[in-house]
């Protein structure tokens, strides 16, 4: 019995939050395991349009389990903001399917403080933090002065670290980045309600998945991000403060990773990329506008326009190599509908030289470009395909060939938002 991992294999919004609903179905359990809110799952059942930031895309299934892992770092407010959303619209009726776990790390209001006034000191060097506190959150955690839920639940533990913590941030905040200090008292009184609010959902999660898995339930890992932006083989430094690859799976959920048998990689049909850093494929011009157009290229969570670029396979197969990646989701393919020949970056080329792997030298990803191969388009409409053999025989030559450069299968094709327009290839949950 398989359990599976779904992963980001480029910069994010490759439409995770559709692939993990749509596996939920075969899942007990949906698990986030890195990140924050400034991830945001976008999914469409019957024509709704729901966005998650940090409950599992398993909360739209009324019998699912959803865990909050270890790994996630949390804002309290948010995540209340989240569930009483869903509450109103019937979904979560069960407190006992959202579980939240003791070692996750609570973001704080100095953290998001950190973070905005940072990023305005940076002027031209803004690596495009979201301004959610996440990467200040993740700082406290490594520097072993985090606030984690199982402290925020002893009140006088919370206590204690936040006087400490509020005494070092406030005088960072004004004798170094130049703002207003924030206030113990309303910090402490704010997150006693929240202590209030969360504390039935706080539990050991790790422990709790264990039995689980032991008991023969079957666990979905919802990845947030995407491989391109983790901390340690992404495009550092423009990249999130988590591990956001296979590996993060494991230590973000306190799950071990004999148990972990299926890795999916999800991919668009081209590429994506919001905020700074390198792009090597990016395209300007009418070219790119059609792609935002038709993708509808905007964050979930920020609302930023999304850069827009033909499908880079150098960065996919660093991605199928540093996870394991057992198959690959495609999405979005009916976007490139139209298109009279659709490039395909095999390789960079960098001082007249062949890269043919991912790069960690920020200077040779800055200065990469791109080859390309170019392949025929196709006209006709995917919206009502359902079978592969179905689609045009030149949409069906665009996926084979993804295939090849990648170097894994791809085990299924979206042509569009809702569960519905999805060809399935393989079930991962098919196979032990």
């Amino acid at each position: 019995m398989a359990n599976v991992a779904i992963i980001g294999a480029q910069w994010g919004d490759e439409g995770k939050g559709k692939i993990v609903d749509l596996f939920t179905q075969d899942a007990d359990i949906v698990v986030r395991f890195q990140g924050g809110n400034n991830a945001g799952h976008t999914l469409v059942v019957d024509g709704e349009k729901t966005v998650l930031h940090l409950v599992p895309s398993g909360a739209l299934h009324p019998d699912k389990l959803c865990v909050i892992g270890n790994g996630v770092v949390v804002d309290p407010e948010i995540l209340i903001q989240e569930i009483d959303g869903l509450k109103r619209r019937g979904h979560l009726q069960d407190d006992s399917r959202l579980r939240i776990s003791e070692q996750a790390h609570v973001i704080m209001p100095y953290h998001k403080a950190i973070d905005l006034a940072r990023e305005r000191l940076r002027g031209k060097g803004k690596i495009g933090t979201t301004g959610r506190g996440i990467g200040p959150a993740y700082e406290d955690k490594i520097a072993r002065v985090g606030i984690r839920f199982i402290d925020l639940l002893e009140e006088d533990t919370f206590r204690d670290k936040l006087q400490r913590n509020i005494e070092e941030k406030n005088f960072y905040l004004k004798a170094i980045l130049q703002e207003k200090a924030l206030d113990f008292n309303e910090i402490h009184e704010g997150y006693g309600r929240y202590r209030v609010r969360l504390r039935g959902y706080v539990t050991d999660t790790g422990l709790l998945l264990d039995r689980e898995i032991r008991a023969g339930k079957r666990v979905l890992f919802e990845g947030a991000q995407g491989t391109l932006l983790d901390v340690d083989h992404g495009t550092y430094p423009f990249v999130t403060s988590s591990s956001t690859i296979t590996g993060g799976a494991c230590s973000g959920s306190g799950v071990g990773p004999q148990h972990i048998q299926q890795i999916i990689g999800i991919s668009k049909a081209y590429t994506t990329r919001v905020g700074s850093g390198p792009f090597p494929t990016e395209i300007d011009g009418p070219d790119g506008e059609t792609l935002r157009r038709e993708g509808a290229e905007f964050g979930a969570t920020t609302g930023r326009s999304r850069r827009c670029g033909w499908f880079d396979a150098v960065g996919v197969r660093h991605a199928v190599r540093t996870n394991g990646l057992t198959g690959l989701a495609l999405t979005k393919l009916d976007v490139l509908t139209g298109f009279k020949k659709i490039p395909i970056c095999t390789a960079y080329r960098y001082e007249g030289k062949a890269v043919n792997e991912f790069p960690a030298s920020s200077k040779v990803m800055q200065g990469a470009e791109p080859v390309y191969e170019k392949m025929d388009g196709w006209d006709a409409p995917l919206d009502d395909v359902r079978k592969f053999s179905d689609l045009p025989a030149n949409a069906q030559k665009y996926v084979r060939r993804i295939e090849e450069v990648i170097g894994t299968e791809i085990i299924l094709v979206s042509v569009g938002p809702g569960r519905e327009r999805t060809i399935l290839l393989k079930n991962p949950f098919g196979e032990a």
